[in-house]
C-alpha cells in the first residue's frame, strides 16, 4: 500500500437523515483493500439528482450520503490497484476522478453486455454512513473508492471546477447522444438549460449539429447562448404549447427537430417534446427520473409520427474517459474556461460557475421545492402578455 504521510485519521460527511434534513457525522477513515483507493474530495458539484433526493423524490435513495459528482486526490491506494482504468501508473497526489457507480461485470445486465444498466451498480452508493467504509458519497471531505468503480486521472489542462462535473453530467450526456446517434447538420431541440443541457449543447454543437433550447430562466438562456445554442426559446415568453411548437416550426422549416433530448426533469416536458421532434425524429429522454409523475400518453400519435423514443439510465463507465478527453480537447470554446467563481450562494449566478453543473450547498438553507427545476415553473407562469398575432420578439434568439 501507498499513502500520503500526513493523512488524517478521521473524517467529514454529510448526510441526509431524512427528506430536506441535513446532519453531519465523523468517522475513522477506512482500512485499504487491495484493490481500494482512499481519496480526498477536492470539489464536488449539487447534480439534479441531489435535489430529486433531498426533496424526497429520488426513486430509491431517501436518505443517506449525498453528491456524486467529483473530483478527487489520491491519499492511498491498495496493492493491487496502481493504475488508472487506462493502465496509466497512479501516484499519491494525483488528481483523479471516478465512477459513482460499481460495474459488477456478473448480473444479467452485464453479462448481456448492458453495463450502464448493471444490477449492483448502487451496492455502496446506496449505504447508509454508519456502515463502513462509511464515506460512500461526495459531500465529504473523504471518499472510498471500490475495486469495480472506473478510475481515471484527469488532465493537468483541466482545472479542478471543470473536471468535478465529467462524472455524471457530460459523461451521462455524451453516452446519452451516442445512442440517439445524433449526426452532423441535424437540428436537436435540448429541453432544459440547466447542467445537462448546457453539455449537451457543447456535446451537439461539436458533433455539427444545430442546436435549439428550450427553457423558462433567463441566466440558463444566457448560458445556453454561451455554450453554442444557435435559437433559444424562453418559456415565459411563450408560455402555451401551441405557440413554443409554433416557434420550432417556424426554425425547422415547418419540420420539426430531427432530435429532441429532454433534461428538464418534468413530465409535461416529455409531453410536449413529442410535438416537437418531427416525423421519424429521434427523442431522448434523461431528465424524468422522479417515479408516480405521469401524462397523458396517445400511443397512436407517437405510432403516426414514427418517433423513436431512447430512455437512458445512467452511462458506461468508459465514458467518464470520453469525457475527460472532451474537456481537454474542446473546454477551451466553452464558458467553463473563461467565466469566473460566483459565491455559491447565489441563486442567479450558479450558472457561471466554469463547470455547468450546480455547484451551491444544500445547508444551512433549505432549496424551495422548484429550485433547479424552472423549466417546470415555466409551464406555470402565464403573467407575462402573449402577442397572439404572433411570438413576441424578445422569445425566439
Amino acid at each position: 500500500m501507498e499513502a500520503r504521510a500526513d493523512t488524517p485519521v478521521t473524517g467529514r460527511l454529510a448526510y441526509m437523515s431524512e427528506p430536506r434534513v441535513l446532519a453531519y457525522a465523523e468517522y475513522p477513515l477506512p482500512e485499504l483493500e487491495p484493490d481500494g483507493i482512499l481519496v480526498e474530495v477536492l470539489r464536488a458539484n449539487v447534480c439534479g439528482s441531489e435535489l430529486h433526493i433531498w426533496n424526497g423524490k429520488h426513486p430509491v435513495k431517501k436518505r443517506g450520503g449525498l453528491g456524486h459528482e467529483m473530483v478527487l486526490r489520491v491519499l492511498a491506494f491498495g496493492d493491487r490497484r496502481t493504475t488508472d482504468n487506462r493502465g496509466v501508473p497512479l501516484a499519491v497526489g494525483d488528481r483523479i476522478v471516478c465512477t459513482y457507480f460499481q460495474t459488477c461485470q456478473r448480473c444479467p445486465q452485464c453479462v448481456g453486455g448492458q453495463y450502464n444498466l448493471c444490477d449492483n451498480a448502487y451496492e455502496f452508493f446506496g449505504r447508509q454512513p454508519e456502515e463502513a467504509p462509511h464515506f460512500h458519497a461526495a459531500f465529504a471531505t473523504h471518499y472510498y473508492i471500490h475495486p469495480l468503480q472506473n478510475v481515471y486521472k484527469v488532465p493537468d489542462e483541466i482545472p479542478d471546477a471543470v473536471a468535478a462535473g465529467a462524472n455524471c453530467a457530460l459523461s451521462q450526456v455524451f453516452y446519452g447522444i451516442d445512442q440517439i446517434a445524433l449526426q452532423q447538420d441535424e437540428t436537436v431541440l435540448i429541453q432544459g438549460a440547466g447542467g445537462l443541457g448546457l453539455y449537451a449543447i457543447a456535446v451537439a454543437k461539436e458533433r455539427g449539429a444545430r442546436v435549439l433550447v428550450v427553457d423558462g430562466v433567463a441566466a440558463r438562456l444566457a448560458q445556453a447562448r454561451a455554450f453554442g445554442a444557435d435559437h433559444v426559446i424562453d418559456i415565459n415568453e411563450l408560455p402555451e404549447l401551441e405557440d413554443r411548437e409554433r416557434a420550432v416550426l417556424e426554425l425547422t422549416n415547418g419540420r420539426g427537430a430531427d432530435v429532441g433530448v429532454e433534461v428538464a426533469g418534468v413530465p409535461a416536458a416529455f409531453a410536449e417534446g413529442l410535438r416537437l421532434v418531427r416525423r421519424g425524429g429521434r427523442y431522448l429522454v434523461m431528465g424524468n427520473l422522479s417515479p408516480g409523475a405521469t401524462v397523458p400518453f396517445d400511443p397512436g400519435y407517437v405510432t403516426r409520427k414514427a418517433l423513436t423514443i431512447r430512455h437512458v439510465d445512467r452511462y458506461e463507465a468508459r465514458y467518464l474517459w470520453k469525457a475527460l478527453t472532451f474537456l481537454a480537447e474542446h473546454g477551451t470554446s466553452t464558458p467553463w474556461k473563461n467565466s469566473s467563481t460566483p459565491s455559491s450562494r447565489s441563486p442567479t449566478s450558479r450558472w457561471r460557475w466554469r463547470s455547468p453543473s450546480t455547484a451551491r450547498s444544500l445547508a444551512p438553507s433549505s432549496p424551495s421545492p422548484t429550485e433547479g427545476n424552472r423549466y417546470e415553473h415555466g409551464y406555470t407562469r402565464t403573467s407575462r402578455p402573449l402577442d397572439r398575432r404572433g411570438a413576441p420578439p424578445a422569445a425566439v434568439r
